[in-house]
């Protein structure tokens, strides 16, 4: 028996067990796995909680992109309706001027004709008073006619003007 390698195979297996319970290897090889199960829990909960806050800042940002859009789309709006508005105004504004200038020209034209009419009467007035002068000159003569064609001038550019 002593003799024999199995016995002694078998006698150094048993030591060998019998040393690692004694060392208490086992504990503390769970121990270990024990804590290595710990760590990879404590990651796995870290990982989902990071992904949770992961999809709730997307979430967010989501409805923070959709109320930019939506504002975005408001000051479109808001920018056209201002344009419109502003064209209106312009329009408005653009008939008042043409109004008011097509008026200053009717006023001008008016008041060229005016001068044109007065320029004719007086150039009428002195062609009168001219060919008076004329015909009372050689059909009257001397001091008394003189005076008489001098009176006559004065009556008519009274009377004209």
């Amino acid at each position: 028996m002593f003799h024999d390698p199995t016995f002694w195979v078998l006698v150094a297996f048993i030591l060998f067990f019998a040393l690692i319970f004694y060392l208490k290897v086992p504990g503390k090889v769970l121990g270990q796995l024990d804590e290595r199960a710990a760590r990879i829990k404590q990651g796995l909960d870290e990982a989902e909680k990071l992904h949770q806050d992961a999809q709730h800042l997307f979430a967010e940002y989501q409805r923070k992109q959709r109320n930019a859009m939506k504002e975005a789309e408001e000051i479109v709006a808001a920018a056209e309706a201002e344009a419109k508005t502003l064209l209106k105004e312009t329009e408005a504004d653009l008939k008042v001027s043409l109004e008011r200038r097509r008026k200053q020209a009717e006023d001008k034209i008016a008041q060229a004709e005016k001068q044109a009419v007065q320029e004719v009467r007086e150039t009428a007035v002195d062609i009168a008073v001219a060919a008076a002068t004329q015909v009372l000159s050689q059909s009257l003569q001397g001091a008394a006619a003189a005076a008489q064609i001098d009176r006559a001038i004065t009556d008519v550019k009274a009377k004209l003007h």
